[in-house]
């Protein structure tokens, strides 16, 4: 698709390394910076995400005259620019980070800066655009009388998603949906409430005020919240991960939010789409796997939408034991539960190695499996003592064990050494295999064999 993004850049820098000293002037952690990454931020952020996505990003924004800017240009690259000058410094955002987290951020040229010309050929890249989202970042391009003229037209026929900003301009009327987080739509709609309350009230005055078609607030690990006109007010859940750097989350919530709208998705099936593209987005590493200069794509992990790798990494890299169990999990009952929680109090994250719909078959025959595996997996990844799940296409656990490298592999029930090949190669880096009781009174197959009784 052909999706234009509209709005203000800036420059992001990561410095990273690790931090085991103190400074012997000031009780300050000392950072032995080993990796300088620079990317493009707001709207340039947005498109290379499209743009990595594998869809035709075009940038429409203003960019300044100075060695910053050089710089931004090169984090471009690959990306369809269409800019005019802004007039003013370009924005640098410097993060440090030590040991993958964040410990502090410097600003430099933030100052707000007059609202910018726009040029013809500015207007006129927005001809032809499946969707448009116009990303606003307080640096005043949203502002532009002509430009927001063009996108207010453009709104009747065109999905435009607008990712609005405390300092920006309010959104045109008659977009397709406005995206604050939480914060923003409070201090938006003057409201002192909190939570999904507040998230509801707010997005009912902004709905009003902004004339939008939508307002969909997002709250992080509690997902969405989807205000449209004459419609009760829709919460979207998010999958929970373990992302602890929301960075560019919003943005790639906006620009999955666009995609989908321009397939002709109803704007809560949008926004479901969208919610899983940010959780997935922060849990497969967030900003800090995106593509590098070059524009390499980003590293995705090869699980079927859940962080299992990222979650054992993570607990491994925090000297905590990491558990995996597997199965089909077919119609989930008592005995999976019992099976799951006492293998999670065995470490410090519990991974379940899925079989695919594939594998089950091949498995248990072609009236298996009775649930397909996107719905087990989210079943089992509900469950308070499973951190993540991967599914696999093997009939047996081995390649995914490889990949996830658990210190303790859990089967339920009594089994002999010999009687399972996988606690060989656990052994290989030093992993246990152990068992844990199971309920032979529940099974899958007596509650199978039930329900064709009913049937």
């Amino acid at each position: 698709m052909r999706i234009v993004v509209v709005g203000d850049v800036l420059l992001d820098t990561d410095l990273s390394g690790d931090a085991g000293r103190l400074s012997p002037d000031a009780p300050v952690p000392v950072v032995d910076v080993d990796a300088i990454r620079r990317r493009a931020g707001g709207a340039g952020l947005v498109a290379r995400m499209l743009e990595d996505d594998g869809h035709e990003a075009v940038l429409v924004t203003v960019l300044g005259d100075d060695d910053a800017a050089v710089l931004l240009r090169a984090e471009l690259d690959g990306i369809t620019v269409v800019a005019g000058p802004s007039g003013a410094p370009t924005p640098v955002k410097t993060r440090v980070r030590a040991s993958g987290q964040p410990v502090v951020r410097f600003d430099e040229g933030c100052a707000t800066p007059p609202v910018p010309a726009c040029s013809a050929a500015m207007i006129a890249a927005l001809e032809g655009a499946d969707a448009v989202i116009a990303a606003d970042y307080g640096r005043g391009l949203l502002a532009n009388v002509e430009l927001r003229r063009r996108l207010e037209a453009m709104a009747g026929s065109t999905p435009v998603v607008w990712d609005p900003h405390p300092s920006g301009a309010q959104p045109v009327s008659g977009v397709a949906a406005v995206t604050p987080n939480l914060g923003e739509a409070l201090r938006f709609a003057g409201s002192t409430e909190s939570g999904t309350q507040g998230a509801a009230a707010a997005a009912d005055a902004l709905l009003a005020r902004w004339g939008s078609r939508a307002v969909i607030v997002t709250m992080g690990e509690h997902g969405a919240l989807v205000a449209a006109a004459g419609l009760l007010p829709q919460v979207v859940p998010a999958p929970r991960v373990t992302g602890s750097d929301p960075c560019g989350a919003g943005d790639r919530f906006a620009s999955a939010l666009a995609v989908a709208l321009a397939e002709g998705r109803t704007v809560d099936a949008a926004a479901q789409r969208a919610t899983e593209a940010a959780a997935h987005f922060l849990g497969s590493g967030g900003v800090g796997a995106l593509g590098g200069p070059r524009g390499e794509a980003p590293r995705q992990l090869p699980v079927d939408g859940l962080d299992a790798l990222t979650v054992a990494q993570r607990t491994r890299d925090a000297g905590g034991t990491v558990v995996a169990t597997g199965g089909c999990f077919d119609l989930l009952h008592a005995g999976h539960a019992r099976t799951l929680a006492a293998a999670r109090r065995l470490g410090d994250c519990l991974i379940v190695c899925l079989n695919s719909d594939e594998s089950v078959r091949g498995l248990k025959g072609e009236h298996r499996p009775i649930i397909r595996q996107e719905d087990r997996a989210e079943l089992l990844a509900a469950l308070e003592c499973v951190d993540a799940v991967l599914v696999f296409g093997e009939s047996t656990p081995e390649n995914a064990i490889s990949r996830l490298r658990p210190d303790i592999w859990v089967k339920g029930g009594d089994y002999a050494a010999e009687d399972l090949p996988e606690a060989a190669l656990v052994s290989t880096w030093g992993g246990r295999t152990v068992t844990v009781p199971y309920i032979p009174a529940r099974s899958t197959t007596k509650l199978a064999a039930a329900l064709a009784r009913v049937g």
